[in-house]
């Protein structure tokens, strides 16, 4: 390499300072022996003059540079034994030796060692290009001489690739250094430092840039650095600095691939179309075998290959060689290149990798096998979480290709993802046009494919009942016979069965959408999609929610965590997972808890994005906003959702709920005439759910007519009633107290709080207790005919200000409180007596102690108030307050 920069510049430029690889050499030095191993053009020559210069030791180095393609043995040890009498003086121990008709190389390296036990002082030999020497004889001695070398001689081995020497035997004593062309490659900061020393300057990304395409190698970095110098535009030129620059393409071509035989040329040629390599895929493009033993032979040879898998298996060139090997191929055989592609594409289609055979064929130009790789591997692609890879492949294909059916099926599939639901439907219509094309093997995944179109396009229109339609033929047996066949049959099942679940989520059938997404979800979880799982846990959520706010927290967090550890925090998912969790805190009171979340659901919302996901979205701000008081912000969104819910065929269910939170706001406010004006806007069918019900009693409430709000929520107080959401029921119990009250009918007002919080008490709920104003009714709700003063205790103080306290992690149960236990548990938080306790649980004062001594036993706690906090913080009991607002 040094030779190659003086040709270039006529002079040879300064070295970079590698104090690291300094440091090494020395502990070599003081080892032993050194191996440098890194290809052409990775500075082993300039680091070791450097390194010798930087530590002194220049008059006491023997240095031997083997000539190229050296088969000489008696020239090669005549060149060492005169390096080492130079370096240490001809008068030294070393004898001098000259040509001679008969050879002994042995004899020469006895006596080499004999002279160097007699050294004064340490003396280095430096055999420089060691991969010259081509001569085996002359590689035996060398063995000889390291493994009986004495002390006073220390060797540094040069070389391109390891040579056989038995090395491993100095590895095992500890008595070896190796440097190999990984700890050769320039860092960053190096790579600015030999930049700065060329007089260029280049902006930290454009260094990235060049650091990332060379790979860090020393002579592509020095080569660039030369070209570099005095340019008017450096940062363009390393946009476009690649293995095909001149200097760069001819040292690689003079280094590397001028000196491998035919055969070798033509396989690096002719697979340098590959991103990567193995055996198999060379043979098929070479038609012939043997190509892994090149691949492993050039590896070893330092050639520029690299292998990538622990197996050395599969391998890959440097950039900067993949730069050129194409860059040859154009030139010599381009006819050649559109079948290479083509022969890539089957044979990566054949071995399970549809990505790599997609981009060959189109690469190929043969746009119509590339439209069938889609329609048959797209699905599956996209069910492994990679549309936007699936995209990527479908921008180059011109438009008279998507008269393909398959790749018409699938574009329809990601246009409703996207989305842009009448281009699916144009696509979808295209496919059907064409379908008749489609071979008979392929048609059953084509049909399947289409109906998963229609049945995605009419989910996210709201046409349930269209969907609903498309989706048994989807869950029929086929008669898949193939391994590949029943995986297709397994994804189109999931999918069918988590877009129906979505449906009946989203249609508020609560039930049915449960059966079906936990089966989708599990059949996710068995065949390995959890891309499908996600989208399963997260939709499941909502439909959970709706009966237990903590349940379906739980579930959206565990679609979180698969989001999380795949990477897809941007998937069309997202906000749905964040709604849940922010509903949730919101419910619970924790209003600043609950910001973050509900922000990143507004943020991750794409634009025109799936309605009922918007709705959800704006109906849990809704929720949020009416919980810190914000009731004009409140009103906004709740009509933002029913704008949303118009666009849907079907009614959805939480816009229906967004309705009725507007109507008992506005009534709340005091505007009972436009509260009735927003309810009289809904249909009969929405007017016959719980929450639309409890609307009206409040607008009654409004209009100071109490016996109206008695009468109004008698359906709701016998469940005759369906609600939206379980959560809404607490809130019509308080309307209903609160009218009872002003009836004078003060025990049903006590029976009705109390019913109200026997129903927040499973998920901690306060919300439904801050949307009828009640604050006077539950201070006077006896603490001590309660069984849960602490969740009320919780909701007068966020009524007085203060706000639920923050989440915290968790602790373990060691021992599961009973049934006894807990009952005598939601009474400790009170100011309740042990006898007191007892008289409202109906057990002997004796009892209550006895369990009260079993839940601080296993609460793990000491005292009374201890004992709550931990039981809090398990769950156990509503959640406690902190500071004010």
């Amino acid at each position: 390499m040094a030779a190659l920069e003086r040709t270039v510049t006529g002079r040879r430029p300064a070295p970079v300072a590698r104090t690291a690889l300094f440091e090494r050499l020395s502990a070599g030095y003081a080892g032993g022996v050194t191996l440098v191993s890194a290809p052409a053009g990775s500075g082993k020559t300039v680091l070791l003059r450097s390194w010798i210069e930087a530590a002194g030791l220049g008059e006491r180095t023997a240095w031997v540079s083997v000539e190229r393609d050296e088969r000489d043995e008696q020239l090669f040890w005549l060149a060492v034994v005169e390096a080492l009498r130079s370096a240490a003086g001809t008068e030294g121990p070393i004898d001098d030796l000259g040509p001679a008709p008969s050879f002994d190389s042995d004899a020469v390296v006895e006596r080499i060692i004999d002279g160097a036990r007699s050294l004064d002082e340490p003396l280095l030999l430096v055999i420089d290009d060691l991969h010259h020497l081509l001569e085996p004889r002359a590689l035996s001695p060398l063995e000889l001489l390291l493994d009986r070398r004495p002390p006073q001689l220390r060797v540094i081995l040069s070389t391109r690739h390891d040579p056989p020497l038995g090395l491993h035997r100095l590895r095992l004593a500890g008595e070896l250094t190796e440097l190999r062309a990984a700890d050769l490659r320039f860092r960053v900061e190096e790579t600015n430092e030999l930049l700065s020393a060329a007089g260029v300057t280049l902006s930290a990304a454009a260094v990235d840039s060049l650091q990332a395409r060379t790979e860090g190698w020393v002579a592509g970095l020095r080569l660039a650095a030369l070209s570099l110098a005095g340019r008017p535009d450096p940062e363009r030129f390393v946009t476009e600095f690649s293995g095909s620059e001149r200097t760069v393409a001819d040292y690689l071509f003079a280094e590397v691939l001028q000196r491998e035989p035919e055969p070798v040329r033509q396989l690096l040629l002719r697979t340098s179309i590959l991103e990567r390599v193995n055996g198999q895929i060379a043979d098929r493009l070479l038609g012939t075998e043997g190509s892994e033993r090149i691949l492993l032979e050039l590896e070893d040879a330092g050639a520029f290959v690299y292998s990538i898998d622990r197996e050395r298996s599969w391998f890959r060139y440097h950039n900067l060689l993949s730069d050129l090997l194409r860059l040859e191929l154009r030139r010599t055989e381009p006819a050649a290149i559109p079948g290479l592609h083509r022969l890539a594409a089957q044979w990566y289609a054949e071995h399970g990798s549809p990505i790599d055979a997609i981009r060959h064929a189109q690469a190929a130009g043969d746009w119509r096998y590339a439209g069938d790789l889609v329609g048959q591997f797209g699905f599956s692609i996209s069910l492994d979480g990679s549309f936007a890879t699936m995209r990527a492949l479908l921008e180059p294909f011109p438009k008279e290709a998507f008269a393909n059916p398959e790749l018409a099926a699938f574009l329809a599939y990601g246009e409703v993802i996207r989305p842009s639901l009448d281009t699916a439907a144009s696509y979808i219509a295209l496919a059907e046009r064409h379908a008749v094309e489609v071979p008979q093997e392929r048609v059953p995944l084509f049909e399947a494919m289409l109906a998963t179109a229609r049945l995605t396009l009419a989910r996210w229109r709201g046409d349930y009942s269209a969907a609903v339609r498309e989706v048994p033929p989807l869950l029929e047996p086929s008669a898949a016979k193939t391994v590949s066949q029943i995986a297709a049959e397994n994804d189109v099942r999931a999918v069918a069965l988590m877009t129906l679940g979505i449906i009946e989520t989203w249609a508020g059938a609560g039930d049915d959408a449960e059966r079906h997404l936990r089966e989708a979800a599990d059949l996710a979880r068995r065949i390995g999609r959890p891309y499908v799982e996600q989208g399963c846990l997260a939709h499941l959520a909502v439909a959970v929610a709706r009966h237990s706010i903590s349940a379906g927290r739980d579930l959206a967090l565990q679609a979180l965590d698969i989001l999380e550890r795949y990477g897809w925090q941007s998937e069309p998912v997202v906000p749905i997972v964040f709604a849940v969790i922010g509903a949730v805190d919101v419910l619970q009171g924790r209003f600043d808890e609950a910001e973050p979340w509900l922000d990143r659901a507004e943020h991750a919302l794409r634009p025109n994005a799936e309605p009922a996901k918007e709705i959800l979205v704006r109906y849990c701000r809704g929720l949020h906003r009416l919980g810190q008081g914000r009731a004009t912000d409140a009103l906004a969104l709740f009509a933002e959702a029913q704008r949303l819910g118009s666009f849907l065929v079907a009614p959805d269910p939480l816009a229906i709920a967004a309705r009725a939170l507007q109507a008992q706001t506005l009534a709340g406010l005091g505007d009972a005439p436009a509260a009735r004006i927003v309810l009289e806007d809904a249909s009969a069918a929405e007017g016959e759910f719980a929450e639309m019900r409890i609307a009206l009693a409040a607008i009654h409430l409004a209009e100071r007519d109490p016996r109206a709000v008695v009468d109004a929520l008698a359906p709701v107080r016998a469940g005759e009633l369906p609600a939206i959401a379980d959560y809404a029921l607490p809130n019509g119990f308080i309307v209903d107290a609160v009218a009872r009250d002003l009836l004078g009918e003060l025990k049903g007002a006590e029976d009705d709080v109390e019913r109200a919080l026997d129903l927040a008490e499973p998920d901690a709920l306060v919300l439904p207790f801050l949307i009828t104003p009640a604050r006077e009714l539950l201070e006077r709700h006896p603490r001590h005919r309660t069984a849960h003063a602490a969740l009320l205790s919780t909701i007068l103080d966020v009524l007085a200000g203060s706000q639920v306290q923050a989440r915290r992690e968790p602790l373990e149960l060691a021992e599961d409180l009973t049934e006894s236990e807990i009952r005598v548990l939601r009474y400790l938080p009170s100011n309740l007596s042990a006898p007191e306790i007892a008289a409202e649980v109906f057990l002997s004062t004796s009892t209550v102690k006895t369990h009260m001594r079993h839940i601080y036993e296993k609460l793990g706690a000491h005292k009374r108030t201890e004992a709550v906090e931990r039981a809090r913080e398990l769950g156990l009991l509503g959640p406690s307050v902190r500071g004010r607002r």
